[in-house]
């Protein structure tokens, strides 16, 4: 081959190389660019149940992306898993989380009770169960919203449920100490009320306070006389009940500072 056409084969190489390596680049960058467009966008993962009673892991709806944002756990059953809703992000505690910049870590449940639905038997916790979950989170606040479906297993468990919320507070205060608990008085969703809603609510209230905790009470009668604010299925809340929900957490948390 002559010299000059050995050159320009040379400098043909060196101009493909160089074309491919600009291509390999804008790839590269555009592959980075659309993974932040579509990536997590929300707060923490999300274990529980969705509104059909299938696991759903994954980012909550609302919160905030900022890493350095407090982290918030909801430990509770359906009215805080957000069952009735036409979307997540209508659940009352995500709307709260979105309103205050928080990181939402939700572990709410169909059916979770204090006896009642449990993954594990206090003290004896399985990495499943609610109590642990809310630990792993770390969060530097603890929502409790727990005691409606434990309603269902009364009189005959009463001292089983008494227990049970016994040793779940003394467990999540000792596991996190710094963290700020807030126990909500437990939901209910007819406008008749059975004696062991009043039972249960003294006792949530009497053991939130052994532990230092904040106490949201009325959380029971928040929707009461409102069949508007009920889901098809008469058992949950729908949109307009959980956004009432919302502005109801709203005052009871400014309330405390929060």
């Amino acid at each position: 081959m002559e010299p000059r056409a050995a050159r320009l084969v040379v400098l043909a190489v060196a101009a493909l190389v160089a074309v491919c390596a600009v291509l390999v680049t804008v790839s590269v960058v555009t592959r980075s660019s659309r993974a932040d467009q579509t990536g997590p966008t929300t707060g923490q993962t999300t274990t529980g149940q969705t509104s059909t009673g299938q696991t759903s892991t994954g980012q909550t709806p609302g919160g905030s992306t900022d890493p350095d944002a407090p982290v918030v756990a909801f430990y509770g059953d359906s009215y805080t898993l957000g069952t009735g809703a036409s979307d997540p992000a209508k659940r009352w505690s995500s709307v709260i989380a979105a309103e205050r910049g928080w990181n939402e870590f939700n572990y709410s449940v169909n059916g979770l009770g204090f006896v009642n639905h449990r993954q594990s038997t206090p003290p004896d916790y399985g990495p499943e169960d609610g109590v642990s979950r809310s630990i792993a989170a770390d969060p530097d606040i603890l929502f409790v919203t727990m005691g409606l479906n434990d309603n269902f297993s009364m009189p005959d468990r009463a001292d089983d449920v008494r227990a049970a919320i016994r040793t779940d507070f003394a467990t999540l205060r000792a596991a996190l100490p710094d963290a700020r608990i807030v126990v909500v008085e437990p939901f209910w969703y007819t406008d008749d009320r059975p004696d062991s809603l009043t039972q249960i609510i003294d006792w949530v209230r009497s053991e939130a306070a052994v532990i230092d905790a904040d106490f949201i009470p009325g959380a029971s009668h928040w929707i009461e006389g409102h069949p508007e604010w009920m889901a098809a299925d008469g058992l949950h809340p729908n949109n307009d009940g959980y956004a009432e929900m919302a502005v109801r957490m709203d005052e009871s948390l400014r309330a405390i500072g929060l």
